[in-house]
């Protein structure tokens, strides 16, 4: 996976904050010297190198609002083992991310996460309720979604038999294994159950490219559906990586902060 650059830009320095599991979690810190700081957290497999995770970071230093991205355990550079599922722990990661924050006497004004992060962010949000604004980009509603394009038609019978799914690249190099535990956590979160927990105060923002095959854009419909204080916004082909609307995601995205830390 991607390594930070050693190299850092004056107003960017190596931060790193222990999680309960006693993990070192390793982020960049995007420093514009304003109290308030957004979150930003990747999705599976990614790091904060992301370019989705880096661009976003370049658009906040570009609106002199500060922001903050890492890697989840077991991704990038922080400690830990990589899992598929791991959804809950990586909930935990970001909470001690916002309490590192809290507790230096800075306001996370937001948490931002893409595809699978997309899902942590709400998540966090269904079991703290310490942050006002959540954007979720690309996240899946139904996280039995996706499965039999990622591991195959028989998966369930495969990994009750062996144990684990090995999944491959299309070189046939194993780019991660797939455990029954880490499936069986993924199964067992009912994510609508879990938006039904957020505060209705708490502003969520939904973003989705119409032409995304990962993670079809009818998910972002029913996040709409039943999120009170919800708004969405879909950008019209771009995929689920945003290949060649990067520029646009930043911007949406940026602005939409600028304006809820005018609201705040």
């Amino acid at each position: 996976m991607a390594q930070a650059p050693q190299n850092l830009p004056p107003n960017q320095q190596k931060v790193i904050i222990t999680n309960k599991h006693g993990n070192k979690l390793v982020g960049i810190l995007h420093e514009s010297g304003t109290r308030e700081i957004v979150i930003l957290c990747h999705g599976l497999g990614a790091s904060k190198e992301d370019n989705i995770i880096v661009n976003l970071a370049a658009g906040f230093d570009n609106a002199r609002i500060s922001s903050f991205r890492f890697d989840f355990s077991g991704n990038g550079e922080s400690e830990g083992t990589f899992e598929f599922g791991d959804y809950w722990r990586e909930v935990d990661d970001l909470h001690a991310v916002a309490q590192h924050f809290h507790e230096a006497n800075r306001k996370v004004s937001a948490i931002i996460g893409h595809s699978k992060g997309g899902d942590v962010v709400l998540l966090y949000a269904s079991k703290y309720h310490d942050i006002k604004t959540v954007v979720n980009l690309s996240g899946r509603y139904d996280l039995k979604g996706g499965l039999e394009d990622r591991l195959g038609k028989d998966f369930m019978e495969k990994i009750r038999k062996e144990g684990f799914i090995d999944v491959k690249t299309k070189s046939g190099s194993v780019e991660y294994r797939v455990t029954e535990e880490s499936l069986k956590e993924r199964l067992s979160i009912n994510v609508h159950e879990q938006c039904l927990q957020i505060d209705k105060e708490c502003r969520v923002f939904t973003v989705h490219g119409s032409s995304d095959t990962t993670i079809p854009v009818e998910d972002a419909y029913e996040f709409a559906k039943i999120l009170p204080n919800h708004k969405l916004h879909i950008i019209e082909g771009a995929n689920h990586v945003y290949t060649h609307h990067q520029a646009e995601l930043t911007s949406v995205v940026v602005n939409y902060i600028k304006e809820t830390l005018q609201l705040d």
